[in-house]
C-alpha cells in the first residue's frame, strides 16, 4: 500500500515557491527559533510544518520548519541541507498547539516538538518494509498453460495460480498458498511469464486478527440524548462546548462514542479515541475494528508497545489520510489526522493522562484546547468525572450529559465493606483474603462464574525486615524499601530499577532474623492458587504483561473463560467489559488513601468505584467485597452507595477552603540534586527570588523536603505556588528560571496543574 502519494500532493498546497528564507525549531533546547536560507533547488519541497537538515555550529541538527519567511533580518544567514521527507508532517494547528503547550506547561518549545512527533519520525531513520509482489505479464491461454505443464508441472501449476491474480500479491504469500519454492517463481520470471516488482508493505500490529463486522446497538432514552448531544455539537463545532458525559459503569459510553464517531466520519470528518491504559487498547481496537470493518485501514493504533516500524507505518497510515479513526494512549492526542471531527477521552479523569516528564502535559486538557484549535468537538467520557471537569460543568464551560442506568436493565454490584480491624480481632495475623471474601470466591467457582481481584501494589513482599534490630532493607537511590520479586527471587525498587541479592543474614546486624512483611500482586497470586487449588488463577501487572502480546492474550483467555480468577493491578480496573464477572474483590482499599496529597481521597472514590464496575455486566448481580481498615472514610462509604455527586459536594468544600483545584490552578516546583546541602539552599534562593517576582496574588508555599525525599540518587525539594491566572503565572515561574543561575548539578522541574506530590 502506497503512503506516500497524497504526502506529495499536499506539499504543492504547503509551500511558498517565491520564498527565501524559513524559521526553524531545532530539535535540540537552545530556547530560540532560528533562520535559514533556503536554496532554490529545495523551494518548491519547503513548506510550513516540513522537516529539514540544517548546519547547527560545527555539526548538522534536524529541525521543523514554523514559518516561510520573504525575508530574514538575521545576520550570516546558511542555508539549509536538505529537506527530510516528502513534504511537511506537522500542521499549523499541530505547530499554534505545540506554541501554547509550551506557554501554558513552562516548558521549552522543541521539548514539546519531541511529543508531537515519535522519534522514528523525527530521526527518519526507519523506512518501508518491502517485499516483493508477484503478477502476471498477461493473460495465459489455456494451450499455453497445458504446454507448459507438459514440460514444466511445477511451474504450469504456479503459472495458473499467478494467472488468476487480479492485483499484484506478495510473493512470499502466494508461495506459501500453492506450497510451491522460490526457485520455481524465479523461472517463471525468467521466461516472461511473470512479473517481480518491490512494494511497500504496511506493518500491521493486528494484521494476523480477523474482526467480525458489527452493526449499531440499540440506545436507550439516556444513550440517545447522549448521542444527540454529540451529533449537534458535530454541525455546528466552532461554538461547541467540551461535553462531559458521565455515565455509570456499564451504562454504554462506548456505544455513544462508535456512533458518534460513525456520524463524524459522513460528514468526512476524523476522530481520535484516548484510552487511559495500554491494557484497554486491545479490547477497544476488537470494538473499533469490528465496527468499522468494511474499511481495513480506517482505524490505526499509536501506543508504547509497539514496535519502531509498526509505529512508523502506523503514524503515515494517518498522516497519509488512509486511516481516520486513531486509537491510543496519551501521546495519541498528537495524532496527525486531517480535518479533525471528534476527540473522545474514555476515563478522563485517569492520573494516566498526566505525563510525568517534561513536557509535563495533561492529555485531557491538550485535547480540549486542540479541539477549540480545530474546530471540531470532544466528548470526555467517565463514571468518575476529576472535580475540574465536573467544576466546569456545574459552572457552564463543559455541556453535562448523564447515563445514570446500564444498559439492558442490569443492576449496578451491590458492596460489602469488610472491616479488616475486625478480622485482626479474631486472634489471628490479618489473612490476605477474609472469610467473607473467600466464601464468595469459592461460591462463584462452584457456579463457574469469574472473579476479579484487584491490589494497586506489585511484587511478592513489600519489604524486608530485621525481626531483632529492626532495620529495613531500603533503596539506595531512593526512599523508599525494596520489594521482594519471588519470580526472579530478588529485591527491586519500583521506583529507579535498582536490584539487590536477598541477603542471608542481617547487614545492619548480622542477626539470622530476617522476615518478609507486606503483600503485593505476585503473593496474593500465589495465595489464592493454595487456596483455590483446581481454580486457574493468572495475574496481570507490569512484572507479568513483559511480552508484547500478553495483554492481548490474558484478556483474550479471561474472556473466553479460560482463567477462573484474575489478579491485577490498576491495569484491570476500568473500561474492561466482561459479562462472566459477578464478584470483584478489592484487597487494600487504604493504599492510596493515606497519601500526603491533597487528591488521595478522590483517587480512591474513583479506583474503587471503577474497580466495583467490573462486576455485574452480564445477566447476574455483581457483588463486590471492598476489604479495609477504615471503612467510615467518605471515600469508601460515598463509593459504597455510588453516591458521586454527595462525594463532589462534600469534597468541593474541602478544596475551596484550602484554595487547591479546581478553584485555584498550581504549580509544582522540584529543586533536586545529589547533594543535599546544595537542593536545599538552591530551593531558598528560588523562593525568595519568586516571593519578588510573583507578588501577593498568588500563594507562594515554602520549600520544604518532598513526601518522597530522595528519588534515583537525587535529594528533592518542593515548592507550590497557587493562583488562578495560570499562563500569567507560567511565564513569571520561567522569567525567575531563566534570570537564576544554578549550580550544574542542581535541576529544578516545572510540573503546571501536578497530578503527583510526591
Amino acid at each position: 500500500m502506497d503512503y506516500y502519494s497524497n504526502a506529495r500532493q499536499r506539499t504543492i498546497f504547503s509551500t511558498v515557491p517565491n520564498a527565501n528564507f524559513i524559521r526553524v525549531i531545532i530539535d535540540r533546547a537552545i530556547h530560540r527559533e532560528l533562520d535559514y536560507l533556503v536554496p532554490e533547488t529545495l523551494a518548491e519541497r519547503i513548506g510550513i510544518g516540513s522537516r529539514v537538515r540544517v548546519p547547527f555550529r560545527d555539526k548538522s541538527a534536524l529541525a521543523t520548519v514554523v514559518a516561510v519567511l520573504e525575508h530574514s533580518d538575521a545576520q550570516g544567514i546558511r542555508p539549509i541541507e536538505a529537506v527530510v521527507g516528502d513534504g511537511p508532517i506537522l500542521s499549523e494547528q499541530l505547530l499554534e498547539l505545540a506554541r501554547w503547550m509550551s506557554a501554558y506547561y513552562c516548558c521549552p518549545v522543541e521539548t514539546v516538538m519531541r511529543s508531537l512527533l515519535p522519534q522514528v519520525i523525527r530521526r527518519a531513520e526507519v523506512g518501508w518494509k518491502k517485499q516483493l509482489f508477484v503478477q502476471p505479464t498477461r493473460k495465459i491461454d489455456n494451450d499455453e498453460l497445458e504446454k507448459l505443464r507438459r514440460r514444466a508441472p511445477r511451474q504450469a501449476e504456479l503459472l495458473a495460480a499467478i494467472n488468476e491474480l487480479e492485483a499484484p500479491m506478495l510473493a512470499a504469500e502466494l508461495l506459501r498458498k500453492t506450497s510451491l519454492d522460490n526457485q520455481t517463481l524465479r523461472a517463471l520470471v525468467k521466461r516472461g511469464f511473470a512479473e517481480l516488482r518491490e512494494g511497500a508493505v504496511p506493518r500491521d500490529p493486528h494484521g494476523d486478527e480477523q474482526f467480525i463486522l458489527t452493526g449499531n446497538l440499540e440506545l436507550n432514552a439516556e444513550q440517545a440524548l447522549a448521542l444527540k448531544e454529540v451529533m449537534e455539537a458535530l454541525e455546528a463545532p466552532e461554538n461547541a462546548r467540551p461535553i462531559l458525559l458521565h455515565g455509570v459503569t456499564g451504562s454504554g459510553k462506548t456505544e455513544v462514542y462508535l456512533q458518534g464517531i460513525r456520524s463524524a466520519l459522513e460528514r468526512g470528518r476524523s476522530a481520535i479515541v484516548l484510552v487511559p491504559e495500554i491494557s484497554l487498547t486491545p479490547q477497544t481496537v476488537e470494538r473499533f475494528k469490528g465496527r468499522f470493518a468494511e474499511a481495513q485501514d480506517v482505524v490505526a493504533v499509536l501506543h508504547s508497545h509497539l514496535s519502531e516500524g509498526e509505529r512508523h507505518d502506523e503514524w503515515h497510515k494517518i498522516h497519509s489520510g488512509h486511516a481516520r479513526i486513531v486509537i491510543g494512549a496519551r501521546s495519541a492526542v498528537f495524532a496527525p489526522l486531517k480535518n479533525l471531527g471528534l476527540i473522545i477521552v474514555d476515563e478522563e479523569h485517569e492520573t494516566t493522562y498526566k505525563q510525568e516528564e517534561a513536557p509535563r502535559y495533561h492529555a485531557r486538557d491538550v485535547a480540549v484546547v486542540r479541539a477549540k484549535i480545530e474546530k471540531c468537538v470532544v466528548v470526555l467520557g467517565t463514571a468518575t468525572p476529576s472535580l475540574e471537569s465536573y467544576h466546569n460543568a456545574v459552572a457552564g464551560k463543559y455541556k453535562l450529559t448523564t447515563l445514570t442506568q446500564r444498559v439492558d436493565e442490569q443492576q449496578m454490584p451491590f458492596m460489602r465493606i469488610v472491616d479488616l480491624r475486625q478480622e485482626r480481632r479474631k486472634g489471628k495475623a490479618a489473612a490476605i483474603l477474609s472469610e467473607k471474601l473467600r466464601a464468595a470466591i469459592s461460591n462463584r467457582l462452584e457456579k463457574r462464574e469469574q472473579t476479579i481481584l484487584f491490589l494497586n501494589r506489585r511484587g511478592f513482599s513489600t519489604s524486608l525486615l530485621c525481626s531483632e534490630c529492626g532495620e529495613a532493607r531500603n533503596c539506595p537511590n531512593c526512599s523508599v524499601a525494596l520489594t521482594f520479586h519471588r519470580h526472579m527471587a530478588r529485591l527491586s525498587c519500583h521506583l529507579c530499577g535498582h536490584t539487590a541479592a536477598v541477603p542471608k543474614k542481617c547487614p545492619a546486624c548480622g542477626k539470622d532474623a530476617l522476615i518478609y512483611s507486606g503483600f503485593g500482586t505476585e503473593k496474593v497470586e500465589s495465595t489464592v492458587s493454595q487456596i483455590f487449588p483446581t481454580a486457574v488463577v493468572r495475574r496481570m501487572d507490569a512484572d507479568s504483561m513483559t511480552r508484547k502480546e500478553a495483554y492481548r492474550e490474558t484478556l483474550r483467555n479471561f474472556r473466553a473463560g479460560k482463567i477462573d480468577i484474575l489478579v491485577g493491578t490498576q491495569m484491570i480496573a476500568k473500561g474492561l467489559h466482561f459479562p462472566n464477572v459477578t464478584l470483584v474483590g478489592i484487597i487494600n482499599a487504604d493504599l492510596a488513601l493515606h497519601m500526603p496529597d491533597f487528591r488521595a481521597g478522590e483517587r480512591t472514590f474513583q479506583l474503587l468505584t471503577q474497580v466495583a464496575g467490573r462486576a455485574g455486566r452480564g445477566e447476574t448481580l455483581g457483588e463486590v467485597f471492598v476489604q479495609t481498615y477504615t471503612p467510615f472514610s467518605p471515600s469508601i462509604q460515598f463509593a459504597r452507595h455510588h453516591d458521586f455527586a454527595g462525594y463532589f459536594q462534600q469534597e468541593l468544600e474541602f478544596r475551596e477552603r484550602c484554595d487547591f483545584p479546581p478553584f485555584k490552578h498550581a504549580v509544582l516546583l522540584t529543586v533536586r540534586s545529589a547533594h543535599e546541602a546544595r537542593a536545599k539552599f538552591s530551593a531558598e534562593t528560588l523562593a525568595r527570588r519568586l516571593k519578588e517576582t510573583v507578588g501577593a496574588e498568588f500563594i507562594l508555599g515554602e520549600p520544604t523536603p518532598a513526601p518522597l525525599e530522595k528519588l534515583q540518587g537525587q535529594f528533592r525539594f518542593h515548592i507550590l505556588i497557587r493562583g488562578e491566572a495560570i499562563v500569567r503565572l507560567s511565564r513569571l515561574v520561567r522569567e525567575t528560571l531563566d534570570k537564576l543561575p544554578f549550580p550544574e548539578d542542581v535541576a529544578v522541574a516545572v510540573d503546571v496543574d501536578p497530578y503527583q506530590l510526591l
